[in-house]
């Protein structure tokens, strides 16, 4: 099963704010309670309205790969939403199409979809030459399309191996290249966005495929942000931790249990959302963030600082246990 870096999904609408009340969801003829979000979560409420205000990108064109689902669904409809005129791309049309018009129907503004496997770089150029076409030139490109899987490392394949980095790596070097390519032509600029994950910068086992091509992106968008700003171009970044997106997690997790482990390492005790992670990529995006160039976001709630911190675990340290601990310290002499 491929899922993309980093996403986990939801089973079902999105937790509300505060203290959850326990929440059910359907896993063939038996109904599961679950109640996943901490304590602390109430001080972190996700906010689902737009944060920039109305039109911030009107006369404005976006591309974005993986548009039509997930979180690609979700940047597109926000940036719709303030005006964008947007293109959608990947390789299922009947996805993209129904994506595009429901996007369409919501907002008022047109959504192109266009078929693309971004491992093609014959077909990334003629997707580029279409987007153009119908369009006209990018001012906004979200590299968002993805692959992964899990696996121990050592049973992977050489083809497996390719598969994940022609997607990843390959996919969006192909695509930032050839719209680069044709923006300098046309003496014009774009913001650059992509989404990568936080293993990328750490690393991570049983996803080596994916960590590595994703450390290749972030050196590459880092890369062109010094490169190519002399063309008007700007290139960021966001990392994601786990998001709330509908899909398999009734397949996955039907007791709940891995989400809830998931949660246990997010200091703000819950999972993100596709708004605000739409949120954080249409301010990135912006003339409101043209000065931010090179950058790479994390949107993980703390969960990467978290894990890195070799002492984070006496968080489970009890009151009780600390005036132990504390006393054990007092009459300990000498260094």
């Amino acid at each position: 099963m491929t899922l993309q870096p980093r996403v986990f999904f939801s089973l079902g609408s999105r937790l509300p704010c505060g203290l959850a009340p326990r929440r059910f969801f359907s896993y063939g003829t038996k109904i599961l309670y679950q109640n996943t979000e901490a304590l602390q979560s109430k001080f972190f409420p996700p906010l689902q309205k737009a944060m920039l205000p109305p039109n911030s990108f009107q006369g404005k064109v976006a591309f974005i790969t993986g548009g039509g689902t997930g979180l690609g669904k979700g940047m597109t409809a926000l940036l719709s939403s303030l005006g964008a005129q947007c293109v959608i791309a990947s390789r299922k049309m009947d996805v993209l199409k129904a994506a595009a018009e429901q996007i369409s129907s919501q907002t008022g503004n047109k959504v192109h979809a266009i078929q693309c496997d971004v491992r093609d770089p014959d077909m990334v150029q003629n997707t580029v030459l279409e987007l153009i076409k119908v369009a006209g030139h990018p001012n906004i490109v979200i590299n968002n399309a993805a692959g992964n899987f899990i696996s121990p490392t050592e049973r992977l394949s050489p083809n497996a191996w390719k598969t994940i980095t022609d997607i990843v790596l390959n996919g969006t070097a192909f695509v930032t290249l050839e719209i680069g390519k044709q923006l300098i032509k046309a003496q014009k600029g774009a913001a650059f966005l992509a989404i990568t994950t936080i293993y990328a910068e750490t690393g991570s086992g049983f996803v080596v495929p994916s960590a590595s091509a994703k450390a290749g992106v972030e050196a590459m968008s880092k890369s062109l942000a010094a490169e190519w700003g002399k063309y008007g171009m700007r290139f960021n970044v966001i990392q994601p931790g786990p998001i709330k997106t509908k899909g398999a997690f009734s397949r996955l997790d039907p007791t709940g249990t891995f989400e809830k482990e998931m949660i246990d390492r997010i200091p703000c005790g819950r999972l993100g959302t596709i708004e605000e992670l739409a949120n954080l990529a249409a301010f990135l995006c912006s003339d409101y963030a043209s000065w931010i160039n090179g950058a790479v976001v994390k949107f993980d709630g703390g969960e990467e600082v978290l894990i890195s911190g070799e002492f984070n675990d006496l968080r489970k340290v009890t009151k009780e246990q600390w005036d132990t601990i504390e006393g054990l310290i007092r009459k300990t002499k000498g260094s």
